[in-house]
């Protein structure tokens, strides 16, 4: 390079690298692109301790670190550039679904497939239902507490639709929370079921229709469940037709109500078959009073003193129903609905999230339905803490599904879902995390040794 002299004095041209900075800057990128090294290292390191901490959290969704660069001079044969380091982003994977554990506890819950149960905060209990946030999480250990609210430790409470009295759950909207209620569970509460509907199978002699015959069949007793749990019969009474010569094949049949105080609620006449194929099977019924007879199910509708009670006497030609055969008298099948007042043993929730109380006189209430929700990106989801999730602008508005229904799994009691954490997986990040802090360590170390040669030059 040609030396320039002044005063005898020389030095060396100007060049590319000492125009306008170009060295400075090129060299101060680099300790800018080491220290943006090291923040995001450090964010990732953040992220590995998180979800090695939480390898044993159930519901624990892992937390990924991706890094991105920053292009700071893109010009081709621009004779200089500059670092423009790292960016470093975190996102929760929601979306990926952990292993189902089982538990000996019926009200944990978990869900195979996806979708996320409905919650809400202790603390949000009495307040209005607008007014209260509703969160999301994927599974949970739910036990009733004094009050009988269905909660997690963390004060997590469950949300459901209540089932009205019949079992059935009414019409609710989906993509609301107006529907949904706090789950309460009265362990020390007791319920009946009323009997709705019984079938009848007897046998009637069909001797006792023959000229000259004086016999009676004993009164029949069937025992029924009133709308208090009391226990009320019903007596029936078959009264044979007999006729002066041959045999008649007919009966008259009287039905009485022990809480209407035994008054007659329904008399029918009934004819039965003599034919080869069809005999000892019902002709005809022919009402007297009481309620209509439908000879296309075969039954009868009768009021008790609780109200309508459908009876099943068999249809015409069904041999299921009441016959007439040979000469004795016999209640061969008599089958009824409801039970006396038990109290409750077991609370279990099945695959379509219905919740289902057990008495311990055998009957079965359907109490509540807790629906899954959805949203398009759960991975869009605000996560909170106690593994709970958030409804926010990346996700989506949210929908209440019928478990098991659209793109929803199904609810799993006596489960938990467990994390998703991969140990190993994590361990082998840490030890290239720390490789790459400690790189970029040696990158500001060797920028600072340059910097301190250019100071040297002023000597």
């Amino acid at each position: 390079r040609p030396m320039l002299s002044r005063q005898g004095a020389t030095f060396p041209h100007p060049g590319p690298k000492h125009q306008k900075g170009a060295f400075p800057m090129t060299i101060s990128s680099s300790l800018s692109a080491g220290v943006a090294g090291l923040n995001a290292n450090a964010s990732r390191l953040a992220s590995i301790s998180d979800n090695i901490a939480n390898s044993g959290t159930y519901g624990y969704k892992r937390a990924s670190t991706d890094f991105t660069s920053m292009v700071i001079t893109s010009a081709r044969g621009s004779g200089t550039y500059s670092a423009g380091g790292v960016r470093a982003s975190t996102i929760r994977l929601i979306e990926e679904r952990g292993d189902l554990v089982g538990t000996g506890n019926a009200l944990d819950i978990a869900i195979a497939g996806r979708g996320m149960l409905p919650v809400i905060n202790e603390v949000s209990l009495g307040n209005a239902v607008s007014d209260t946030p509703m969160l999301m999480t994927r599974t949970g250990s739910f036990r009733t507490d004094a009050d009988g609210v269905l909660k997690t430790d963390s004060g997590l409470v469950l949300m459901g639709w209540a089932a009205d009295a019949d079992g059935t759950i009414p019409s609710n909207p989906r993509d609301t929370m107006s529907g949904l209620v706090p789950i309460v569970i009265n362990t020390n509460q007791t319920a009946g079921d009323p009997t709705t509907s019984m079938n009848l199978g007897v046998n009637l002699p069909a001797t006792y229709t023959v000229a000259g015959s004086t016999a009676l069949p004993p009164p029949l007793s069937v025992e029924y469940f009133g709308n208090l749990g009391t226990s009320e019969s019903l007596e029936v009474t078959f009264i044979p037709v007999v006729p002066v010569s041959g045999a008649s094949n007919q009966w008259t049949m009287e039905i009485r109500d022990s809480a209407s105080g035994g008054a007659l609620i329904g008399e029918y006449n009934l004819t039965f078959d003599d034919s080869r194929g069809a005999g000892g099977t019902l002709a005809s019924v022919t009402v007297v009073s009481g309620g209509a007879y439908n000879p296309a199910d075969g039954t009868l509708a009768l009021t008790v003193a609780g109200g309508p009670m459908t009876v099943g006497i068999g249809g015409l030609g069904d041999p299921n129903g009441l016959t007439q055969l040979s000469d004795s008298f016999a209640p061969v099948s008599i089958t009824k609905n409801g039970s006396p007042v038990g109290n409750l043993t077991t609370v279990e929730i099945d695959e379509k999230g219905y919740l289902n109380a057990t008495y311990d006189t055998g009957f079965t209430r359907r109490l509540y339905q807790v629906p899954i929700v959805d949203v398009p990106n759960p991975n869009g989801l605000l996560s909170l803490s106690n593994q709970t999730y958030q409804v926010s602008p990346d996700s989506g508005s949210f929908f209440l599904w019928d478990a098991g229904s659209g793109p929803t799994g199904s609810i799993q009691g006596y489960s938990r879902e467990g994390s998703k954490t991969d140990v190993a997986a994590e361990l082998t990040s840490l030890i290239q995390t720390q490789r790459a802090y400690s790189s970029n360590a040696k990158v500001i170390q060797t920028v600072d040794e340059m910097l301190q040669e250019t100071t040297n030059i002023k000597r």
